[in-house]
């Protein structure tokens, strides 16, 4: 009788991976590493979330497998190893070393996901921190938000329901903040997060936005527990499909603006611009004001990534 041939498993390749890796991984940098390798095709997998099926084994074998041959070796990000090999913390590195663009090509991608959303609606315009003079270094990165943004009501209603909603004292606009990072992990997670908190709980609607987010379960559970805290809201961004970017955590609306902020962050040009923009358009209640540059379709949305080296 001929022998059944093996079927190759989500554990065949971490095993494989981790046998030529020097350092411990993290889930994300295993699968990635398969790919690399070429390991992924002999996965007969059909699932659309083959990261957290992999994740979601691998845990699940070091629980309850007393001769599982791995062992986790951090966890802020969790990492993992094989079993016997000598590593310590200094040889963990960060979860994405090689950074081809900068952190405001992805505003553009933001500005299209907001646009379109039916969450936001809203047009954005890109702060730069650095116009602001101040003496203590750093300090305007905790100030000054990447991107606001507003949602115009008139774009939504007629003129008359508009004066309706004025006479009852509605409030009709809406102001948002947003804090942009490429990729967010349990290593950067206090000062990305609290540095959105410092710079965005001004307006009716503060985001952490990210692009690349760890598969971490623990570092899920911390955001949640962050966002319930202090309102701030997470978005993932995705690249290939900008309208599949998605609200990871909802933001708490706050109904009162803090004015006192709002006020410091006029010293900057970009934000006074914002601002003198959005009253001029809430004049004529209609949008002829520049604001940043959005995509009208995913396709143009990934040509771009893909020429930015975001893809």
């Amino acid at each position: 009788m001929r022998k059944k041939k093996t079927q190759y498993t989500f554990l065949d390749l971490t095993k494989a991976v981790l046998k030529q890796s020097n350092t411990p991984l993290t889930v994300k940098q295993i699968w990635d590493m398969g790919s690399e390798m070429g390991l992924i095709d002999k996965i007969n997998t059909t699932g659309k979330t083959p990261v957290n099926t992999l994740q979601a084994r691998l845990y699940i074998d070091i629980r309850d497998n007393d001769n599982t041959p791995f062992e986790i070796v951090s966890r802020r990000p969790t990492t993992f190893t094989l079993k016997g090999k000598n590593v310590s913390e200094a040889e963990i590195g960060p979860i994405y070393q090689d950074t081809k663009f900068k952190e405001r090509d992805l505003h553009k991608l933001l500005s299209s996901f907001v646009y379109i959303c039916p969450h936001f609606q809203c047009v954005t315009k890109t702060i730069f921190h650095e116009k602001t003079p101040h003496s203590k270094r750093g300090y305007n990165e905790w100030l000054h938000p990447d991107i606001v943004g507003v949602h115009f009501p008139f774009l939504d209603y007629s003129q008359d329901t508009l004066k309706m909603k004025e006479l009852f004292w509605d409030n009709m606009f809406k102001l948002y903040s947003f804090e942009m990072k490429v990729e967010l992990s349990f290593s950067n997670l206090r000062e990305y997060f609290f540095q959105a908190v410092s710079n965005s709980s001004w307006a009716n609607e503060g985001y952490l936005v990210v692009l690349r987010l760890a598969e971490d379960e623990e570092l899920l559970t911390e955001l949640r527990r962050l966002n319930n805290a202090f309102g701030i809201g997470v978005i993932k961004l995705n690249p290939e499909s900008v309208s599949q970017s998605s609200i990871l955590l909802q933001a708490k609306e706050n109904k009162q603006l803090d004015w006192e902020t709002i006020d410091r962050l006029m010293e900057n040009p970009d934000f006074k611009s914002f601002i003198n923009d959005f009253e001029e358009d809430v004049k004529i209640k209609k949008i002829k004001s520049k604001y940043d540059d959005y995509f009208e379709d995913d396709e143009s949305a990934e040509e771009y990534s893909r020429k930015k080296n975001i893809l």
